[in-house]
């Protein structure tokens, strides 16, 4: 346990898959133990700790949990204190993800857009701030570049983000000078798994100017740069875009 402890901790929330294990096996190349987070799909997280396991020995911890559960965020981040004796770095990569269209929009898809989007980020934040402070650590927040500006039929789901986009700042201001608090708005990285026509998915692609998706390595790159060697860098969302957000 003792050469564990003296390696970063990271907890990255919604790790089990797409960009939240990229940037879960880019932390864990880089020298982080990582407590990694899934709602849902557990067995895919399990996978995933394996093979980082098999790299690095007694590196990983998962977790399973419903963010929309407060009650439960203190408890994710005391189970990585109890595991790893530390925590370095947040990761709030969660989230949920669907159309609001005016006209059929519920409270409970409000409740379940801003639990995911916005008020998990904000407590876990809350559990893991006095034990980031004491390791000069950092939080980056995966906001969107739909933060800004809306996407048609999304209100819900852009209001959150836009509520996390203010939440980093926020916090960047509150936890100064101790921690570090970041966010990274990635453009067209993966496309939605309800499937996106192949004409939109062309459309969004032209009116990026390096003419290309992202990749997930491109997001994580930037999560690891955020937490690790930014350091004098705060307050910022950096957007992961291809130039997109300069023609939306």
């Amino acid at each position: 346990m003792a050469s564990t402890q003296q390696r970063p901790v990271a907890l990255v929330t919604g790790a089990a898959r797409r960009v939240g294990a990229t940037i879960a096996r880019t932390l864990h190349a880089a020298g982080y133990d990582v407590a990694l987070h899934a709602r849902n799909s557990y067995a895919e997280l399990e996978a995933l700790a394996l093979t980082l396991e098999a790299q690095r020995p007694d590196s990983t911890l998962t977790l399973q949990a419903e963010l929309a559960d407060a009650d439960c965020l203190p408890d994710l981040v005391d189970a990585v204190l109890a595991r790893f004796g530390r925590i370095d770095a947040l990761v709030n990569n969660a989230s949920s993800f669907f159309p609001t269209p005016l006209a059929t929009v519920t409270p409970s898809q409000w409740d379940e857009l801003f639990a995911a989007n916005a008020r998990a980020p904000l407590f876990l934040a809350q559990a893991a701030a006095p034990h980031l402070a004491g390791r000069n650590g950092a939080i980056v927040n995966l906001v969107d570049i739909y933060a800004e500006r809306p996407l048609p039929r999304h209100s819900v789901y852009c209001m959150a983000k836009a509520a996390l986009a203010m939440l980093t700042r926020a916090l960047a201001q509150e936890l100064a000078p101790l921690v570090r608090v970041n966010g990274v708005a990635p453009g067209a990285v993966l496309w939605p798994e309800a499937g996106k026509d192949y004409a939109d998915q062309q459309e969004l692609i032209a009116r990026t100017p390096l003419a290309r998706a992202g990749t997930p390595d491109d997001v994580a790159g930037t999560v690891l740069w955020l937490l690790r060697d930014a350091r004098y860098v705060t307050g910022q969302i950096i957007r992961v875009d291809g130039g997109r957000s300069l023609s939306m």
